[in-house]
């Protein structure tokens, strides 16, 4: 008996995609459990995507929370033409805007120290997993927005390009030169980092 070969990457995404939509179109439709299904099977989305497009670390989850209650508001004006992650993401993205629009223009109480940045810098590095974790984070944050963006949505979310494209309004081919320097980059300054340091000349 021959066992079939597993499903590509690409096809488990595509597959993933169509479950979901699905979903959406069955909650707009007003089934509480494709509701909950749909939240659920997008949810870490939302919140990495949003993490990497935030300056403010502790509005992740409100604006992670405000995605969801506009999209669950819009469902019926969902019509499946686009993946239902696709229209998530767009959701997620015109709420950050939105959110640093309201706090451009909102005075500041005060002028806080930015020690989120040095405290994770000084945080203890031999434990397991943590390093690739922080060492990512930091130096995604490095990247031009628009590069970080286009990495996020096609190597971390895995948004196929065309639907990266539509999100963020450019050329599909916009977003693959955006991603290859970002890996470019990315992997530049990942084997600079792993460079041996030079050894101090004895005294």
């Amino acid at each position: 008996m021959i066992t079939p070969a597993p499903p590509l990457p690409d096809e488990r995404s595509a597959s993933a995609d169509a479950s979901i939509t699905a979903w959406a179109l069955a909650a707009r439709g007003g089934d509480s459990a494709a509701v909950e299904h749909f939240v659920r099977a997008l949810h870490r989305d939302v919140i990495r995507y949003v993490a990497h497009l935030c300056a403010d670390p502790q509005a992740v989850d409100d604006l992670a929370q405000d995605t969801f209650l506009r999209a669950l508001g819009s469902l019926h004006r969902f019509e499946g033409r686009s993946s239902a992650r696709t229209w998530l993401l767009a959701i997620a993205r015109r709420a950050v805007a939105d959110s640093i629009r309201y706090t451009a223009v909102r005075p500041r109480p005060a002028d806080l120290p930015d020690w989120e940045p040095a405290a994770e810098l000084a945080q203890p590095r031999g434990l397991p997993g943590f390093d690739d974790g922080v060492a990512l984070l930091e130096l995604l944050a490095g990247l031009p927005d628009e590069r970080r963006e286009a990495f996020v949505l096609t190597q971390l979310l895995g948004l196929p390009y065309a639907e990266a494209a539509a999100l963020t309004d450019c050329p599909v081919g916009t977003v693959r030169s955006r991603v290859a320097r970002a890996r470019a980059t990315l992997l530049a300054l990942l084997a600079a980092a792993e460079e041996p340091e030079p050894a101090l000349a004895a005294a």
